[in-house]
């Protein structure tokens, strides 16, 4: 569904009243329009042009707006198709153990995985020191890009201890990597450790996502470790930044 002008209800905003910037006018009225329910979800919004030629505005002003409600989380650019109202963002708990596939199920989403690569190569030493190993042994590494709702929503490269799980590689990785390790190798992650930051996409990843170099981002490392403190698994995945919310709830203990 495309949203037309008479639906995102902008007068020409030559008008506004309170002095502000035109691009930050056109950025409120279209973020209202989607907080109020107006446009939901997936919409395309109208073309630059079609903003244009119904308000008035200059090129160069709608691109400010929109690039503003893009780094707002509010919209997101599809390659050669145009602007869409962003989907609710997932929530995801960093305290808690629930692989992808599970925790976008249980928010009544549908999540899917797509393997890009899976090869073997021979550990650096920053890798070594992760697992504890010689550098130069032999590592798996494995490439996915992961879906919400057939959106690409974040890209993913997971280091494996091939001591672990020797023939992992010749499993379908397009499900959940948790569930192979334990149900062929009978290991578990026992603790998890989570790092988060901001970042820009870089080209390939972006590229693998369908957005432009640049855009803005969520790092997450997660480094598994099984009981014995060996470490399962090293997953740095690269989030769209519209699709995920960091959600923690902790009892305070005087």
């Amino acid at each position: 569904m495309t949203v037309t002008h008479r639906m995102l209800d902008l007068p020409d905003l030559s008008d506004d009243e309170e002095g502000r910037p035109q691009y930050l006018a056109l950025r409120d009225r279209i973020a209202l329009n989607i907080e109020m329910g107006r446009i939901g979800p997936g919409t395309r919004l109208p073309s630059e042009r079609q903003f244009q030629s119904e308000t008035g505005t200059a090129r160069g002003t709608i691109r400010e707006a929109l690039a503003q409600l893009e780094a707002e989380g509010l919209i997101y650019r599809r390659d050669r198709s145009g602007w869409y109202v962003s989907p609710p963002a997932v929530t995801y708990d960093p305290t808690r153990w629930a692989g992808f596939m599970r925790y976008v199920r249980e928010q009544g989403r549908v999540p899917g995985t797509e393997t890009l690569d899976k090869h073997v190569v021979p550990a650096s030493p920053g890798m070594a020191d992760i697992f504890r190993i010689a550098p130069g042994s032999p590592l798996f590494m494995i490439e996915r890009r992961r879906t919400i709702d057939a959106r690409p929503v974040l890209v993913e490269r997971i280091a494996v201890d091939p001591a672990l799980a020797p023939d992992l590689l010749d499993h379908s990785l397009d499900g959940s990597l948790t569930d192979i390790l334990k149900t062929h190798y009978g290991i578990a992650a026992f603790r998890n450790r989570v790092d988060m930051r901001p970042c820009a996409l870089i080209r390939d990843v972006a590229e693998r996502l369908g957005v432009k170099s640049g855009t803005p981002g969520l790092k997450v490392t997660r480094t598994s470790f099984d009981e014995a403190g060996r470490v399962v698994e090293y997953d740095r995945e690269y989030w769209r930044h519209d699709a995920i919310r960091v959600h923690v709830d902790l009892t305070v203990r005087g």
